[in-house]
Parts: C-alpha cells; sequence; structure tokens
C-alpha cells in the first residue's frame, strides 16, 4: 500500500492507494496554523504539522489494516545544498528537516517532493498522460508552478527546481508586458515580469483590471468572456496568447509528449482548443505533436502523486 499526503497551507489531505492505484481510504484535517512570527511559535507549528502527518497516516494504516510507503508533497523543496526546507510558503517549514523528522515519527524512509511535481507524476503513472515517457504538469493557479517526468521519475533538477517556469520571464513580450510597459507587474520573488504574474489567477485578475479598471476574478472573468463580454473575452485572448509563449518555450527546452494543465484555471476549455493553435507560432520546429491535456484527477492528483513516490520495489 502506498499513502500520499498532501499537505498545504490550509488542510492536510491524505489518501492510500492500492498497488494498481486503487484509492482504498482517504482523510483531511486542518493544517495546525502559526500563531505569530516569533520563533517559538513557528518551532511549535512545525512539531504539530510533523504529528498531524504521522497521524493521519497512521489513521489511513489503521483504516484499512495495512503498513503504507509514504510520500508526502509540500508547498516547497528539500535544498540539495543543505538538506532542509526551501522556497515553501508554509514558512514554518523553512530551514527545517522534514524528510529526517517526518521518518522519525512515522518509523520509516519518508519521501517528499514538490506539490506540482506530486501532481505531475500522478498524471504521468495513471492518469491523463499515463504511458508518456516525458510529461511536464502544469499547475495554473494562485501561482503558477511545473513538474517534470520523465519515464515515472520525478526530476528534481540539480538544485531541487526544475520545472520551475513561472519564474522565468514571460517569452516574447511586447512593450506592455515588458519591464517597465503598463502590464508588466513586480514579482513576489523580486523580479519583474515573470510568467507567473501574468499566468496565475490574480495575475489574470491583475491584467484585467489594468486594462479595464474592472476588478474581477478568473471566474468571472471566464463566465462573462462566455456571455459575449467583449472586455472579457480580449482579456482571455492575451492569456490564451501569453500561455502559449510560455508552453512554446517549454516545448523548446524539453519537448515532452504531454502536458498536462492543473490548478484551477486548468478548467477553462478554451485553453485546449486555442493554445495549440498558437504555440508553433513561437516553437523552434516545424510542427508540435505534444498533447495538451486536462488533468484527468483534477484536484486529487497532488495527493495520488504523492503517493506514487515510492515505486514498486522501493517501499519500505
Amino acid at each position: 500500500m502506498r499513502i500520499g499526503v498532501d499537505l498545504g497551507g490550509s488542510k492536510i489531505e491524505a489518501v492510500a492507494l492500492g498497488g494498481d492505484g486503487r484509492e482504498l481510504a482517504r482523510e483531511r484535517r486542518p493544517t495546525p496554523r502559526q500563531a505569530g512570527p516569533a520563533p517559538a511559535e513557528a518551532a511549535a507549528t512545525y512539531a504539530a504539522i510533523v504529528q498531524a502527518v504521522a497521524g493521519i497516516a497512521g489513521a489511513l494504516e489503521r483504516e484499512t489494516g495495512q503498513r503504507g510507503s509514504v510520500g508526502v508533497g509540500i508547498p516547497g523543496a528539500v535544498s540539495p545544498a543543505t538538506g532542509v526546507i526551501k522556497n515553501a510558503n508554509t514558512t514554518c517549514l523553512i530551514g527545517r528537516p522534514l524528510d529526517r523528522d517526518l521518518a522519525m515519527a512515522l518509523g520509516r524512509p519518508v519521501r517528499l517532493a514538490n506539490d506540482a511535481n506530486c501532481f505531475a507524476l500522478s498524471e504521468a503513472s495513471d492518469g491523463a498522460a499515463a504511458g508518456a515517457d516525458v510529461v511536464f504538469g502544469v499547475i495554473l493557479g494562485t501561482g503558477v508552478g511545473g513538474g517534470v517526468i520523465v519515464n515515472g521519475r520525478v526530476v528534481a533538477g540539480r538544485n531541487a527546481v526544475a520545472g520551475e517556469w513561472g519564474h522565468n520571464p514571460l517569452p516574447w513580450p511586447d512593450d506592455d508586458e515588458r519591464a517597465g510597459g503598463r502590464l508588466c507587474r513586480a514579482c513576489y520573488c523580486g523580479k519583474q515580469g515573470c510568467t507567473e504574474t501574468f499566468l496565475s489567477g490574480p495575475g489574470l485578475s491583475a491584467d484585467h483590471r489594468a486594462v479595464t479598471t474592472e476588478a474581477l476574478d478568473a471566474t468571472a472573468i471566464a463566465a462573462r468572456a462566455e456571455a459575449g463580454d467583449a472586455a472579457c473575452v480580449a482579456t482571455l485572448e492575451r492569456y490564451v496568447d501569453r500561455l502559449a509563449r510560455g508552453l512554446a518555450s517549454v516545448v523548446n527546452v524539453l519537448d515532452p509528449d504531454a502536458i498536462v494543465l492543473g490548478g484551477g484555471l486548468s478548467k477553462l476549455a478554451i485553453l485546449y482548443r486555442e493554445v495549440p493553435k498558437r504555440w508553433g507560432r513561437y516553437a523552434f520546429t516545424d510542427r508540435i505533436d505534444t498533447a495538451l491535456l486536462p488533468p484527468r484527477f483534477g484536484d486529487a492528483s497532488g495527493v495520488r502523486g504523492a503517493a506514487w513516490l515510492w515505486a514498486e520495489g522501493e517501499m519500505p
């Protein structure tokens, strides 16, 4: 049995999968929240998170009557240089040896991976891109992330940042999109013009507001575009072209067999119709045979991918 845990900012979700990928049990609990910025509070919250993950895995084992391997998807990565967590938006995890602490709490080795990598692994294992050799999994949500899977394995990279296309500049920008342009925004990473600032849900809303002065979220923009609102149609037109540019640059570097979209914006049907019509304008090839796919497991892909971090024959 494989246990996958999705460690989110507000909830911890876990699933137990049989050897064939069939779901055996599922649990969900709130993530312990940090009360304040003090180091002691961060340490207490971190300890509570470790115990919560161990507890939810134990609950699945009691429910199924089986012992399982444990994989955990996290909002960050393990630094190859230090062995501790970096780049986590759950900040109490930063600088902590989470894999080692979880292994001690659970009495077995634990594997960690970035949550975007877990999404990609799920869809490559038994999801929309099952059977493909090279898969790029995309998160289009509050942020923009990605994960690379080759022959069923996560490619984390030497610096544990493989797939982080959201923090590259938007490719082939026009004057409005370049640094200093009216549609170029600062990214939380400290740079300007990152792909994430254009292709995330908040980025889509900010772009619409900058052009129209209307404050609409991504869902409202999509609904009004569907109803024929000209301004919202134009906003989605800009979004589609930017996504085509961003993914064409991924094709130029990785040349995957399939790209699977996840996150809230992956529900926009227009992306699957229009992006493949446009990305050929930008990629360095005569045609693109890469498949652009919606996810099979949707919001459940991250937790399933965490379970798949242990391959057959590797499980402790």
